[in-house]
């Protein structure tokens, strides 16, 4: 019996090896078929087309979906001539709605009401609006003789004030401009540390202190390097605490005088308005303009959920004219307020 069992397992190994044997020789007589190789053209490509450019910056009217949303009913007003009673109500809380505020809202409505719509309501809309938006938007960049022009910024926590300076630092940079940043917000610990970074990125230079230094040092010390190295522009930011805080105001009132006097000069004050928070800005502004003296409006944050009429309400109640606006991450998107293309993006059809 054991002997039948050993016949068996050497016939078992036999065969195995007999099959293990055909694969392997069958493996190696494999021939591969290369595929045919497509022919080349006649004509070789000689030169290569310069790639286009694309803007992939959406258009004004979308960036301001939010506040064109607001006045979808009055674009859907088609009367011409006088108005209709229920038609002044739309308009006035569209108006109201838009943050245009009282005040405008209710002149606004005196003129339909006088001269009515004779080219429809939109079309007399825009034209009281560019009414209102007629202050001159020009930005000083050069100082009297000997002096380095000053870009002072103010406003409180919160509202965009050190990026703003950081975006309108790398516009500056790209024109050509060398431009030195005085961290003068002491106060707040990351603040200085924000401007550094922005530094980095645009090319300009920076005059920094401990965290609890005094602001006006930080000015007098970025006025002598901006004189030393012949810069063409100091940007100023200074602490942003609660408005109705007396010493943040007097200690405005300080930096100013520091930063106007000799080498330095004060061609700029910008105030940096945060657009979403409506007409607690128009509050946040009446408080500075004593202590800064204001020269322009800085709107950040006008693509969210703002309301783009409160720029026609910081005109007209302030007097004051809106000189940028932020409508972006980006630095690229702080532009310059062009009262045309904003109230047509509006109430454009």
């Amino acid at each position: 019996m054991t002997v039948v069992w050993i016949v068996l397992a050497v016939l078992v190994l036999g065969v195995g090896a007999l099959v293990v044997s055909s694969r392997r020789r069958r493996a190696r007589t494999r021939v591969v078929l290369e595929p045919e190789r497509a022919p080349m053209p006649d004509v070789l490509v000689t030169e290569v087309a310069p790639r286009p450019e694309i803007d992939d910056s959406p258009g004004l009217d979308r960036r301001l979906a939010s506040s064109r949303t607001i006045f979808d009913r009055v674009r859907a007003i088609t009367s011409h001539g006088s108005l209709a009673p229920e038609q002044l109500d739309v308009v006035e809380e569209v108006l109201l709605r838009s943050d245009v505020g009282v005040v405008t809202t209710a002149a606004l409505l005196e003129e339909l009401r006088t001269h009515g719509a004779p080219d429809g309501v939109a079309s007399a809309i825009r034209a009281a609006l560019l009414a209102s938006l007629s202050a001159d938007r020009s930005v000083c960049t050069t100082a009297d003789e000997g002096r380095v022009p000053v870009w002072l910024f103010v406003g409180v926590n919160g509202v965009g004030k050190t990026t703003t300076i950081g975006k309108l630092a790398w516009h500056e940079t790209q024109a050509g401009r060398s431009v030195v940043l005085a961290a003068g917000d002491t106060f707040r610990a990351a603040a200085s540390d924000q401007l550094q970074l922005w530094a980095d990125r645009t090319g300009a230079d920076i005059v920094r202190a401990a965290e609890g230094a005094d602001p006006g040092s930080v000015v007098h010390d970025a006025l002598g390097r901006a004189q030393a190295r012949h810069a063409d522009l100091v940007m100023a930011d200074t602490a942003g605490r609660r408005v109705n805080n007396a010493n943040l105001l007097d200690e405005l009132a300080k930096i100013r005088r520091v930063a106007d006097r000799g080498p330095g000069q004060v061609v700029e004050t910008f105030l940096v308005l945060d657009a979403t928070t409506g007409q607690n800005a128009l509050s946040q502004a009446q408080e500075f303009l004593a202590a800064a003296e204001v020269t322009g409006i800085v709107l950040t944050k006008l693509d969210g959920t703002a309301r783009g009429g409160i720029v026609v309400a910081i005109e007209r109640e302030l007097g004051i004219p809106v000189k940028f606006v932020g409508v972006g991450e980006r630095a690229k998107d702080l532009l310059a307020f062009e009262p045309v293309a904003f109230v047509d993006s509006l109430l454009s059809a």
